[in-house]
């Protein structure tokens, strides 16, 4: 099922904008890529978790370490590839999330499904499941060999236009929205689900897509920071 999996009004209402256009999307409002018919693709699950604190609405992120074999040091939603026994992306997005990061799914509601979208690099399809962080758990990397750390990114911040800009990467036609915010790098298929949910949301605030850097040269200099800022080097997604 894609589109709300709840009545709009039932959850608040800095999120019901987001439900009700929920079944109106397709594949194309997030990406130009299709799952190709003639190769094989893996079903996965993301869960973009929503909560809310003083400071305001936030989404659940974390950073995968930076010595895995492949993705290293990127930012991404709680996710990963669909298991026997899930009970379809819902069940693999909760179980991800919960190995990831230690939310306890009970204070999870998922208020909606969005459309399977395809991720050439990994051969990934993958569901983006919207849910409401109705009781909020205490969060962590649940594995350092596998994630980094974990973040509540407000909204806000991911909407203020200081923190926006667009990456590409040399000798290649592919360019892409990015954040830089709360010491996170963000980029590629996170950062474009990010950058089309704040405007559905409602939550977009004038920005300055014309602000286009190359991508090494950015992450160069992000890292350059963070190590100078406190002793430590990370990188960025993917």
């Amino acid at each position: 099922m894609i589109g709300p999996l709840v009545e709009p009004d039932s959850v608040p209402e800095w999120l019901r904008p987001l439900v009700k256009v929920s079944g109106e999307v397709d594949s194309r409002t997030f990406t130009r890529f299709n799952p190709p018919d003639d190769r094989y693709t893996r079903s996965a699950a993301v869960l973009i978790l929503f909560g809310e604190r003083d400071e305001g609405p936030d989404v659940l992120l974390l950073r995968r370490a930076d010595t895995l074999g492949s993705h290293a040091g990127q930012v991404a939603f709680p996710g990963g590839g669909a298991e026997e026994g899930d009970d379809g992306p819902v069940g693999t997005a909760l179980r991800e999330a919960e190995e990831e990061t230690g939310v306890v799914p009970s204070g999870v509601r998922p208020i909606a499904v969005l459309p399977e979208l395809y991720v050439p690099v990994s051969r990934f399809a993958v569901t983006p499941v919207l849910a409401h962080w109705e009781t909020p758990s205490p969060v962590h990397a649940v594995d350092p060999a596998e994630t980094a750390s974990v973040a509540r990114v407000a909204l806000a911040d991911l909407a203020d236009p200081a923190n926006r800009f667009m990456v590409r990467k040399p000798g290649a036609s592919w360019k892409g929205p990015a954040f830089e915010v709360d010491g996170l790098f963000v980029w590629g298929f996170t950062a474009g689900l990010l950058s089309v949910l704040l405007g559905l949301g409602g939550w977009e605030r004038e920005w300055d897509p014309g602000d286009v850097r190359d991508l090494d040269v950015a992450l160069a200099e992000y890292r350059a920071r963070v190590a100078a800022a406190d002793g430590r080097g990370v990188t960025g997604e993917e």
